[in-house]
């Protein structure tokens, strides 16, 4: 193992162990995302160019795509939930 693919694979346990003890939804899809790059330079350096595309296309870009839509959400949701509880306090 070279020195470079050691320094990779720590990340990779590095950058999990974040997104699990992470408590920003926002920080932990970030990270996820940052993994998943990182997975896909290994398949690239274990010459298999084929899961490096797809792992960079589906971990990182639609995963990732849909993680952010969720957090979207949740944030619009959480907002309307406040409008809906102060406008009951008003009453």
């Amino acid at each position: 193992m070279t020195m470079l693919e050691g320094v990779l694979l720590t990340y990779l346990v590095l950058a999990a162990a974040a997104v699990c003890l992470t408590k920003h939804l926002l920080a932990s899809v970030i990270i996820f995302a940052s993994y998943c790059v990182v997975m896909s330079l290994i398949w690239i350096l274990l010459a298999a160019p084929d899961l490096a595309i797809t792992e960079a296309a589906v971990s990182t870009g639609i995963s990732g795509i849909l993680f952010f839509v969720v957090i979207k959400r949740i944030r619009s949701m959480n907002e309307e939930e406040e409008l809906r509880k102060n406008a009951e306090k008003r009453r």
